[in-house]
């Protein structure tokens, strides 16, 4: 790593086992409630993220169950800052970090926790990443502009290389030298969110484009909320797009690192996510008046090339 940015993110990282034990018992070993619990996770997968939820489907049924039942904490967490009440908000998150360190037991109706708990016992998913995210998702309601790029990574290390780091521990990672690559392909993916949503988060009072970037290439606020999408945004989203690119690709060496069976998914991840700035690009760079999107078939024909591209991996 290289950038400044990169070893900040990585001093987050770190600090945590050095290698992850194997999940003993499973949960299908008869516990019809805890099968339940798993699979509302899935249908809260299937119901937000339709690309995710394609991905995930190429894991292995257990682990399938285990990463949507992380989607699904990450999930309700989220919600609880944009959608809950600001007076249940902190006691809820609280609630939430209690639960993720074993300090509570999850309520029993809360099908979710009980999911998640399972899940990150079995898989031995370090607490701090879970408690990371938290902490990354809460700070939208404090934080709603952010002035270098350096800031910026740091929001998209704790709402997004959080989730990568987490996944790791599930779909099994072969030595810590992937904690790196989980960093980048996890800022990639949430400036990605970014670069699409820019619309619909300024309607939301919130701008997560660097500030000292947006004032370099001669953009206001104004412009943003105006829905200006005349040379110098082109230039500036440009720009953005062929930062994220380069941090996909950079991230595409730590696929190796990764159990064979959790390639496939990681890797479709990040090329739906990829197909996301393409159509931006098909859109001419309008990001105010519509979504950038890829359909299921769009999805599904960039799966045989990645396929043949990890079969030849050593």
């Amino acid at each position: 790593m290289h950038a400044h940015w990169e070893h900040t993110l990585l001093s987050l990282a770190e600090n945590t086992p050095k290698s992850h034990s194997r999940p003993i018992v499973s949960y299908w070993a008869g516990d019809a409630s805890l099968g339940k619990a798993y699979e509302l996770c899935g249908k809260v997968a299937a119901h937000h993220s339709k690309s995710f939820y394609m991905a995930s489907g190429l894991l292995p049924e257990e682990k399938r169950s285990a990463v949507r039942a992380l989607y699904a904490f990450c999930r309700t967490v989220d919600d609880i800052v944009d959608e809950g009440s600001v007076v249940g908000r902190d006691a809820e998150l609280d609630y939430w970090r209690n639960v993720v360190q074993g300090i509570l037991h999850p309520r029993p109706n809360d099908l979710i926790a009980q999911a998640w708990v399972d899940t990150r016992s079995r898989y031995h998913v370090p607490s701090r990443y879970a408690l990371q995210l938290i902490d990354g998702v809460a700070r939208d309601t404090y934080q709603t502009r952010y002035k270098t790029f350096d800031d910026l990574a740091t929001y998209c290390y704790g709402v997004a290389s959080t989730v990568g780091l987490m996944s790791m521990y599930i779909v099994g990672f072969k030595s810590q030298d992937a904690l790196p690559y989980a960093i980048k392909l996890g800022v990639a993916l949430q400036l990605t969110n970014i670069l699409r949503d820019v619309g619909e988060d300024y309607r939301n009072g919130r701008v997560y484009l660097p500030q000292a970037e947006l004032k370099a290439f001669g953009i206001k606020e104004t412009d943003l909320a105006r829905g200006v999408n005349d040379d110098k945004w082109k230039a500036f989203m440009k720009f953005q797009i062929a930062r994220t690119r380069q941090l996909y690709k950079e991230s595409e060496a730590g696929i190796a690192l990764l159990e064979r069976e959790g390639q496939l998914a990681i890797g479709a991840s990040s090329g739906f996510y990829q197909g996301i700035l393409d159509a931006i690009e098909a859109n001419n760079y309008d990001v105010f008046s519509q979504r950038a999107s890829l359909s299921n078939w769009q999805k599904i024909s960039r799966i045989p090339a990645l396929w043949l591209k990890l079969f030849f991996l050593p």
